[in-house]
């Protein structure tokens, strides 16, 4: 259940949102709706490329330098390319910690691989989206350096403005197409696919004469075709290509794959599931896998615990509207245990940047008593110091306020879920504050007579 955020929009969704009137009718909410799902390392894109008949470059993961530096070799080429294998775009802009190498090199040599690959391997990559913390590098791809004569943009997504998978396309692909979108939409273009009939071949065809590829009509809708039975088979959200790129001897390949799968679909997707790196992933959402909770991190001061992903949506929505920043997405489900509720607050409290928590909860098969014990449980365990603010409605909801107010903690009942947000942003403002000018805040709630 819990994977990679994917915090950046996609390319293929920026391109959508810049590009087609259809998309940019469709209403949004105040936030970006968090979304869970899984990201796979490029390898395992070109595998899976591969395996649905898109040709790619003869590649190869190396863990070690001696594996890189056989790799190259076995390529029979001076045209070599190292890969760092880090789920975070902009690698080839990034640099190792502590050095001037890139997470994309060039090299001639299998001695050359073998050299970078040790300045790789086991080092942290630091890009624009992994953050000065930077993230774990495992694995290198060896693969041959392409030249391409020309580059195209190739994209399945699911989009709920078309009612189902669309296939976004232009003959100007690579680096620039987000530049290319945005001064020129009319060199993107849609393709809407029904979902119960399929792609067919004419749908395919009409894609590629667009794309001017008219000398080799059987051959890149074939690509197409593959790509998008690929997107069905494996419960793919969205299959990028960029570039897909024709060579100088006319050969097409896929350069550059972005993968993202659906997480509900785990359950029928064990073998690509178990292929999940979790050391790419954040800490926090790892460990609150474990305790089926879905914890998305986010970039806010508040930090949010709630029970369904819609009430969770709302509830960061009405934070915005007060002012205030969600400090992540929790969404603790129906049938959380007290130890649960407790692990939640470790998790958002572990995020040095919370002032202030808003709890709530709307119980029907989540009862409000369970809710309020993990709470009390947690706030007495971990010795909290930030203000809660709870907002508790539906089953055992009198249970739970007698609990609450029976604790004698610094725990701040709220019904009104508008005054609920409101208060928490204030208090995490307050905070804030202090903490700006080195003063810590003592809060105190008054005893019931």
């Amino acid at each position: 259940m819990a994977t990679m955020l994917s915090r950046a929009i996609s390319l293929a969704e920026s391109l959508g949102r810049l590009s087609s009137p259809k998309i940019l009718a469709c209403n949004t909410s105040l936030i970006k709706q968090p979304a869970r799902n899984l990201n796979v390392h490029e390898h395992i894109s070109y595998s899976l490329l591969n395996e649905a008949g898109v040709p790619t470059p003869k590649f190869g993961v190396a863990k070690t330098p001696d594996e890189a530096a056989k790799l190259a070799a076995d390529l029979k080429t001076k045209d070599i390319v190292l890969k760092a294998q880090v789920l975070a775009g902009g690698r080839g802009k990034g640099h190792f910690k502590g050095t001037s190498v890139s997470g994309v090199k060039m090299c001639e040599t299998p001695e050359e691989a073998k050299s970078l690959a040790g300045q790789m391997l086991g080092k942290l990559l630091i890009t624009k989206q992994t953050g000065e913390g930077g993230r774990i590098c495992n694995a290198v791809m060896v693969t041959q350096r392409m030249f391409p004569r020309k580059e195209y943009y190739l994209a399945v997504m699911m989009e709920r403005a078309f009612g189902g998978p669309v296939i976004i396309a232009s003959s100007q692909g690579g680096v620039n197409i987000e530049e290319v979108a945005a001064t020129n939409p009319g060199a993107i273009m849609y393709e809407p696919i029904d979902i119960n009939k399929g792609i067919t071949k004419e749908q395919a065809e009409r894609i590629v004469v667009k794309l001017g590829l008219d000398n080799v009509k059987d051959y890149i809708s074939n690509i197409i075709i593959n790509l998008y039975n690929m997107f069905l088979k494996k419960d793919a959200l969205l299959l990028e290509v960029n570039p897909l790129a024709e060579d100088i001897n006319g050969n097409y390949f896929a350069l550059d794959c972005k993968c993202r799968f659906d997480d509900n679909a785990e359950f029928r997707q064990k073998a690509l599931f178990n292929l999940r790196d979790w050391t790419q992933e954040d800490s926090k959402e790892v460990e609150a896998a474990k305790f089926d909770l879905n914890y998305i991190a986010l970039d806010g001061n508040i930090g949010c615990m709630v029970n369904g992903a819609g009430l969770a949506m709302a509830t960061m929505d009405i934070i915005k509207l007060h002012g205030g920043e969600p400090a992540n997405f929790l969404d603790v489900g129906g049938g959380a245990s007290t130890s649960a509720v407790k692990e939640a607050f470790k998790i958002i409290t572990s995020d040095s940047r919370v002032h202030a928590l808003l709890v709530n909860i709307f119980g029907g098969i989540m009862r409000c008593d369970v809710i309020a014990e993990g709470i009390i449980a947690a706030t007495k365990e971990l010795s909290l110091k930030i203000p809660v603010v709870v907002r508790l409605q539906g089953t055992n909801v009198d249970e739970a306020k007698a609990l609450i107010a029976n604790a004698g903690l610094k725990i701040v009942p709220i019904d009104d879920l508008d005054e609920a947000a409101r208060v928490a942003v204030k208090l995490s403002t307050i905070i804030k504050l202090a903490q700006s000018e080195n003063l810590s805040v003592n809060f105190e709630i008054p005893a019931i007579s």
